[in-house]
């Protein structure tokens, strides 16, 4: 009995510590494909103008204008890291709070991003990547057990279309030729992003004053955690602009499923930061 105990116990132990320990396979193979497409990105040397901004519909071009961009350097990359995001991970589970970090790379449109958080005291990691073309959502616990790991058509077309829905926080993303806009009227464009034989859509609404408010697309699938899909409209609200380096940007991210038993928002931001390189 007293063996047992001291088994027990140790095995305790080395659990906690391992859980303690910062190293995780999860975010080394995040930070892998990060550092594989960092060195590549070459940073611009020029900086945007009004002409960048010209084939642009009139709301887009009016939100680059009056936010600032013009006359800022070029970049080929962001980083955004967000503290203690309010994450719903299904319907009628409880908001989690999270760590998010996330990098976009705008000439070959890549995007990568890691969760980081617990549940009841064990890690929680989650790895979602848009990479040649391919997306894929991983969910780690215990930075051992893949509790889900959803690839495919669907997830394809949904990481591409998530990058196109940032694209307004990246400017040289906006620009790329696989970006293609479509002007609706004065407060709203529809846009569509294609790659790799496959193409996503979505309407980017404007305030006004130039602020962007929403991005809303049909070409999200919300798949569960035990791998069900279902077609359901999907937004990203863009709220509470500050000017940040003398550049207006939005200091709330929100991300919403417009369910037809009602709008669930799974990712709400107040705290973030965004370096370009």
């Amino acid at each position: 009995m007293v063996l047992l105990l001291v088994i027990l116990a140790g095995t305790a132990i080395g659990v906690t510590v391992f859980f303690k320990v910062p190293y995780s396979k999860t975010a080394a193979e995040f930070q892998r494909i990060a550092d594989n497409y960092l060195p590549t990105a070459a940073t611009p040397n020029d900086v945007f103008t009004s002409e960048d901004w010209k084939p642009l519909p009139y709301p887009v071009r009016r939100y680059f204008e009056t936010s600032g961009w013009t006359g800022t350097r070029k970049m080929s990359s962001m980083k955004a890291v967000f503290h203690s995001v309010d994450f719903i991970l299904s319907p009628k589970k409880q908001a989690i709070r999270i760590d998010y970090t996330q990098y976009n790379f705008s000439e070959h449109p890549t995007r990568i991003a890691l969760i980081d958080t617990s549940m009841y005291g064990i890690p929680f990691q989650g790895l979602d990547t848009y990479v040649e073309g391919k997306g894929s959502m991983k969910g780690v616990l215990a930075k051992t057990f893949t509790l889900f790991n959803q690839q495919g058509g669907e997830m394809d077309q949904a990481s591409l279309v998530t990058f196109l829905s940032e694209a307004l926080l990246l400017p040289s993303a906006a620009l790329q030729s696989c970006i293609t806009w479509e002007p609706i009227d004065d407060t709203h464009a529809r846009a569509a992003i294609s790659c790799y034989g496959i193409t996503a859509r979505g309407i980017f609404s404007f305030s006004g004053n130039g602020e962007c408010l929403s991005f809303t697309t049909d070409d999200r699938t919300a798949i569960g955690m035990d791998g069900s899909k279902q077609r359901v409209r999907w937004s990203a609200l863009m709220k509470d602009y500050q000017r940040i380096d003398g550049v207006r940007q939005p200091a709330r991210l929100q991300a919403v499923w417009h369910y037809d038993s009602g709008d669930l928002v799974y990712f709400d931001s107040r705290n973030f930061r965004v370096e370009y390189r």
